[in-house]
């Protein structure tokens, strides 16, 4: 006979709960330190990204950021819109598309950071040392 765990015991040990509901948690914090500049931490996370790869192809975008190529379309469509991003044909395969930051983009990026990094240090607070939170940074990224 096997013995399956109790639903309660599934919830207090399993860790894709408790990834996701931290995931959640920490999400909600970045997103209404955000709110005043009317971005969401994925859009934030997306703007960083484009900064700091500066022209970037949609694929590569979209592997760096974990996300698939559809999901990070649909991220990009407000941004677009907002003249925050704009996305081109590549100049080395008229298929592909690259995203690059307009000027108001960087403009938005340089008033999201301060805001990011108040809660960043919040967050880091919370979670601990900053031994601590190195390695679960380093392990989490392991994971992914």
């Amino acid at each position: 006979m096997t013995i399956h765990p109790t639903p309660a015991a599934i919830g207090s040990a399993c860790w894709c709960l408790a990834l996701k509901r931290a995931a959640r948690v920490i999400a909600r914090r970045y997103d209404e330190a955000l709110r005043p500049l009317h971005l969401s931490n994925g859009q934030f996370a997306v703007l960083t990204a484009i900064s700091g790869m500066q022209s970037v192809g949609i694929q590569a975008l979209a592997t760096t950021l974990g996300m698939d190529r559809t999901t990070l379309t649909a991220v990009l469509k407000p941004l677009r819109r907002r003249g925050l991003v704009v996305v081109e044909v590549a100049d080395d395969d008229l298929r592909g598309r690259n995203a690059h930051l307009t000027e108001a983009g960087d403009t938005m990026l340089a008033a999201a950071i301060p805001l990011w990094q108040v809660t960043q240090q919040s967050v880091s607070h919370d979670l601990g040392s900053i031994t601590g939170t190195d390695d679960l940074r380093y392990r989490l990224a392991r994971l992914s």
